[in-house]
């Protein structure tokens, strides 16, 4: 068992390379410029800044806050902060994150081809993109190989813990930043050449009538929530590794912003570069995110100043830095998934193990299944890697609600126990505001080690402005799905509403499900049969579940105002457990420790 010492980062860069390297992934560089050019450029920005400050920074802020306190992953955070019977609401924030591992792991895998092949000069002028791109993905056993890669550079890079991943970001995130600096001068010079720099005064022209298209908002919106992993739980899995005195509040506005910055850097390479080579520069922008990235960029690159090999510079420094990209992305998730199995005592080996085998495993239908050509270009594309990023994109939406209710529920209890202790009965707005909208500002956030005080705005986001976010966002995606997909209600249609509600629900009930039976509690048969037959034939108990909280020395901190902070079997790593248990009906059993480390060895 893992469960006999605590990890932590070095320090507070080890932390902001990491959780930057976290947030930044493909979207900010391939995704990104495609929003700016389908938004009317520079008027685009204006949703996606105020967006940042109203949904990003604050949802990281909670984050961060959560699981310093909690000290564990998502499972265990809304298990000790929500109670034992929302800890499947920490499940889903992992199964969404680790869903879109297994086919990001597979774009990952396309990042490093390409930047293989452009070293190889196969991505020079005179290459046919189109035939590149389409070979590439309709050949299974190249795409899987390079998936392969992708899984195994991140599982070494997290396989020591805490300290290897900081080390690990820091590396790629230097080198991303200088790639990417270089790629911008170059694309600088591409844009100078004709006197115009209208790339450049593209991306920061503010165009009033996009400004009064609701499009424009959404997507700013999202653009912001998902290039930030804003309520992915990354921050959650990352705090657990935070020093006692560390900062919440300045860490997630310098990672938000960080991030932000990387996204204006990479938008900035893409569009000036774009806009210096290609007649129609908006149309090429704002073409499909793989259709940018794979078939115009190398066009766009490989007529860069300077000769052969500048232009091969060009387009092998882009890919490195987006491999970099989606490599820091890529082991953020498979951390996220790997923290919760540590938790509950799987030795940090076996569970990067496994979880990378169930990332490839479950990444190959994205890689090789349902390749389809556009009849209308003859450009081929994964429909089944799009349908799963069509399900699950918007699954993280829920993720970030659930951290919200988490900070409404602790607030509601901290006002009804003020209640009791002052004989107050009856419902005051006033006090509800006083003594329960605050409580986890002031208890969790304006501890005394952050630098950024935080003021009762981000009571009023988090309690009146981001359930609104959250409500506006589903609503105008259902919408476009209504109005834009035909016959969305067909199970059948991919792109439809039927299949997305169709996985959400059966996903949401099989955690349900869970939540009792596995997630707190662990069945022991009574019987000699094995697992299975014993839970069909009843001939079962339950027993709590330990969590091993990760506490670093000098970070002890009190959780038994928490709903789930009071249980017995929530300990710090290397503490022992209780030898009994109260079931149900009141009787006391004998924990069978013994069991659960035979199962967990």
């Amino acid at each position: 068992m893992d469960s006999g010492g605590s990890d932590e980062f070095s320090g507070r860069m080890g932390l902001i390379f990491a959780t930057i390297g976290a947030a930044i992934g493909t979207g900010n560089i391939w995704r990104f410029p495609r929003m700016v050019g389908a938004n009317g450029g520079g008027s685009f920005l204006v949703p996606w800044l105020i967006f940042l400050f109203l949904w990003s920074i604050p949802l990281i802020i909670a984050e961060f806050a959560l699981g310093k306190r909690s000290r564990t992953g998502t499972v265990g955070t809304f298990r000790i902060f929500a109670g034992r019977r929302f800890a499947w609401m920490g499940l889903w924030t992992a199964w969404i994150s680790t869903a879109i591992g297994f086919y990001y792991a597979v774009v990952t895998g396309w990042c490093i081809n390409y930047f293989q092949a452009a070293m190889r000069g196969g991505l020079t002028s005179d290459v046919d993109t189109v035939e590149v791109w389409n070979s590439f993905l309709q050949n299974p056993l190249e795409v899987v190989f390079f998936q392969a890669i992708a899984v195994i550079i991140t599982m070494a890079a997290i396989w020591k813990g805490a300290k290897a991943i900081e080390k690990v970001n820091v590396i790629l995130m230097v080198s991303l930043f200088v790639l990417l600096f270089a790629a911008l001068f170059l694309a600088f010079v591409m844009d100078l050449e004709d006197g115009t720099l209208d790339g450049f005064i593209y991306m920061f022209s503010i165009q009033p009538e996009y400004l009064m298209q609701p499009e424009t908002w959404i997507n700013g919106l999202s653009q912001s929530a998902w290039s930030c992993s804003a309520g992915m739980g990354m921050a959650i899995t990352y705090s657990v590794y935070m020093r006692k005195d560390e900062d919440t509040t300045l860490n997630a506005a310098t990672m938000c912003l960080a991030n932000n910055s990387i996204s204006i850097i990479a938008g900035l390479t893409v569009m000036m570069a774009v806009f210096a080579v290609v007649d129609d520069p908006l149309s090429a922008v704002s073409g499909g995110s793989s259709a940018i990235t794979f078939l115009v960029l190398p066009e766009v690159f490989a007529q860069a100043p300077g000769g052969p090999v500048v232009q091969l510079l060009m387009v092998a420094m882009f890919f490195l830095a987006l491999s970099f990209a989606a490599l820091t992305s890529m082991i953020s998730t498979v951390e996220l998934c790997v923290r919760n199995f540590v938790d509950h005592g799987i030795e940090r080996s076996h569970a990067v193990g496994f979880t990378s085998i169930a990332i490839f495993l479950f990444g190959l239908p994205s890689a090789g299944l349902w390749i389809l050509v556009d009849p209308s270009t003859g450009v081929a594309f994964p429909q089944f890697l799009e349908v799963q990023d069509h399900i699950w994109g918007y699954g993280l939406m829920f993720s970030g609600l659930f951290i919200a209710y988490s900070i409404w529920k602790y607030g509601w209890n901290r006002y009804k126990v003020w209640q009791d202790d002052n004989d107050v009965e009856g419902f005051s707005f006033r006090d509800y505001l006083d003594h329960g909208v605050s409580s986890f500002r002031d208890d969790f956030i304006n501890t005394g080690d952050n630098d950024w005080w935080i003021g009762k705005w981000w009571d009023y986001i988090m309690y009146i402005g981001f359930p609104l976010m959250f409500s506006v966002l589903m609503l105008s995606y259902f919408v476009d799905l209504l109005v834009n997909v035909h016959n969305p209600w067909d199970p059948t249609n991919a792109d439809g509403i039927s299949i997305i509600l169709l996985f959400w629900g059966v996903t949401a009930g099989l955690f349900l499900s869970l939540n009792r039976y596995v997630l707190v509690n662990r069945i022991v048969p009574t019987t000699d049969d094995f697992w299975p037959l014993a839970v069909l034939s009843g001939n079962f108990e339950l027993e709590p579940r330990p969590l091993y909280r990760n506490v670093p020395a000098g970070a002890e901190v009190d959780i038994s105002m928490l709903p789930g902070g009071n249980d017995p079997f929530v300990v710090q790593a290397g503490e022992s457990l209780p030898t009994t248990f109260e079931d149900e009906y009141g009787d006391t059993h004998t924990h069978t420790l013994a069991i659960v480390e035979a199962d967990l060895a």
